[in-house]
């Protein structure tokens, strides 16, 4: 799915707020700052970031881990289904509070502070999504390096990202977007060995990429099925139809960096 296409499904003038949440769960308001589930609109970006965690909670089976910009606490609850232990951190008051009346484990919890802050020994740190905010990154790799043997740090690719040719996405949370070897020149003088892998569409995703290639996208316009298509389409999405691998690096949608000290 391209950004053209979110845009097609999320009006801007529009105010998105999380559906159905629990009793005494304050529902978070879409900002495009962080992805929310429970939108349908923003399906999509959430089992997008979704998979990832699903890949990530696989690999870190009776570890102590600790999820750096949490956000709402989704990917911190998935990550407790397995870790020994996970604590959730982030810095916004809305969604620090959401995340902790929300999602409920005996190996889970929830801090409100800066990701610069943390500095307790972990056996691994997940940083997703959000090293593009950062204004510093290498000072904040620097303490990732010393506080756990391995990170798990992802970022949006700027090449599927931005358009062609230009320099940054119009996300305006974002700061610094990273082509493929930027990201690796970024990671590589904080860590001893650094694996990077690529997010891309699969399953139904794949699919629609080629009905775009074929011009569905001209289709769709020219009948006025644009809303009603995308209504029902992305929320159809599940996390399923992304994969992650180390071909076609260059072309890949987000980059999964496994960095070990």
């Amino acid at each position: 799915m391209a950004e053209k296409d979110r845009e097609e499904s999320l009006s801007l003038t529009d105010t998105y707020v999380q559906n159905d949440q629990p009793d005494g769960v304050p529902p978070l308001e879409l900002t495009g700052e962080r992805t929310l589930p429970d939108v349908p609109e923003e399906n999509y970006w959430y089992r997008r970031h979704l998979a990832v965690y699903e890949w990530i909670a696989a690999r870190v089976e009776g570890l102590r881990v600790v999820d750096l910009a949490c956000g709402e606490g989704y990917g911190s609850f998935v990550l407790a289904g397995s870790a020994a232990e996970v604590i959730g951190v982030d810095a916004n008051p809305e969604a620090f509070e959401h995340a902790r009346a929300r999602y409920s484990s005996q190996t889970l919890s929830f801090q409100r502070g800066l990701v610069e802050s943390f500095d307790e020994a972990r056996d691994a740190i997940i940083f997703l999504q959000t090293i593009e905010h950062i204004a510093d990154p290498d000072s904040l790799l620097s303490g990732f390096a010393r506080v756990a043997p391995v990170s798990y740090i992802s970022t949006p690719n700027l090449l599927t990202l931005a358009p062609e040719g230009a320099d940054k996405s119009d996300n305006p949370w974002h700061i610094k977007e990273y082509r493929l070897e930027e990201y690796r020149a970024l990671l590589e003088p904080h860590f001893s060995r650094v694996e990077i892998l690529g997010l891309a569409h699969a399953g139904k995703l794949r699919w629609h990429e080629h009905a775009l290639s074929l011009g569905w996208d001209h289709v769709h316009e020219g009948f006025g099925l644009t809303k009603a298509f995308y209504e029902r389409f992305t929320p159809a999405v599940s996390a399923s139809d992304f994969r992650l691998s180390n071909h076609n690096l260059e072309s890949a949608l987000d980059f999964i960096a496994v960095c070990h000290v």
